[in-house]
Formats: C-alpha cells, structure tokens, sequence
C-alpha cells in the first residue's frame, strides 16, 4: 500500500471512496468527497494511457 498524492497525477483518475458502514448523509455533495473519506481505491482499468504512466 503507498500514498499518491493528488497533486502528483498527471490526468485525471477515477477514484473510488471507501465506504464505510454508515449511510451518506442526506444532501450529500460530490464536492465534499475529498474531505468525506479517508481512502480512495484508484480504478487502474479506467484509461490505457493512465495505466501505462501509473503501473
């Protein structure tokens, strides 16, 4: 497991939250989810190009 920086990316990711057991409040705002949650899976299959710089 490491730490990537959200600076150091140098396209866009799709980061997937890891969810805990509780519901998201109602209301809930996209915007609020680097602040929301803690971890974020990175999803490696989302674009080719992504994949060759990062793995």
């Amino acid at each position: 497991m490491s730490v990537v920086h959200l600076d150091s990316f140098l396209r866009g990711a799709h980061l997937i939250p890891v969810f805990g057991s509780r519901f998201l409040q109602p209301g809930f705002r996209h915007t609020w989810s680097l602040d929301a949650f803690g971890a974020f899976f990175v999803n490696k299959y989302m674009d080719d190009h992504a994949n060759e710089i990062a793995f």
